[in-house]
């Protein structure tokens, strides 16, 4: 991350971890980059995950704040840690591969030492950036499919094709012809 500082220079710019494909009838960029023009902050995608999978997963500590007449869905981050056992989880609020970040981010990942794998990691960077400014977490609108997996991927091609207008009918068709019973 830390060889984009020149390109991105002093404006915010936002990160898209592959893996992850939400489907939205508002993008979540969008929904980001709106909290983002309301705060001037750093902002993380993050959604509800049960109980059971939480360890997979980097979790939030966070408090509501009122956004567009709700407080269900942005939050002030007060902690992260990075995946708990669900008893040590702070909440059930994880994050997704969706990220506006401020330039501040390149200053923290440089004073952030490497992890277990000796690489620098972006959720470190960012709580360290939580040490110096606030940071802000948006529960996103719609799905999320974790296309890191086999079962994740073959389920986000598989709703993607049925909201296609060109791939649609063929597709349903298709899938209704397969033999199901064994």
């Amino acid at each position: 991350m830390l060889v984009t500082k020149e390109l991105v220079a002093d404006e915010p710019f936002a990160v898209v971890l592959a893996d992850d494909v939400i489907l939205s009838e508002r993008p979540c960029l969008r929904q980001l980059l709106d909290v983002y023009d309301h705060t001037g902050r750093t902002v993380l995608a993050v959604m509800e995950v049960p109980k059971e999978s939480i360890s997979a997963y980097g979790v939030i500590a966070a408090e509501p704040v009122e956004f567009n007449g709700t407080t269900d869905r942005l939050f002030r981050v007060l902690d992260m840690i990075e995946k708990p056992s669900a008893e040590n989880a702070p909440s059930n609020l994880a994050i997704i591969g969706r990220y506006i970040l401020v330039p501040g981010i390149f200053a923290a990942l440089s004073v952030t030492e490497p992890g277990r794998l000796g690489e620098v990691q972006l959720t470190d960077g960012i709580h360290r950036l939580l040490e110096q400014e606030p940071v802000y977490a948006y529960r996103f609108e719609e799905s999320r499919y974790d296309a890191g997996n086999r079962l994740g991927f073959l389920k986000a091609t598989v709703e993607l094709a049925l909201r296609r207008d060109d791939l649609a009918v063929e597709f349903r068709s298709y899938l209704k012809s397969l033999d199901l019973q064994g």
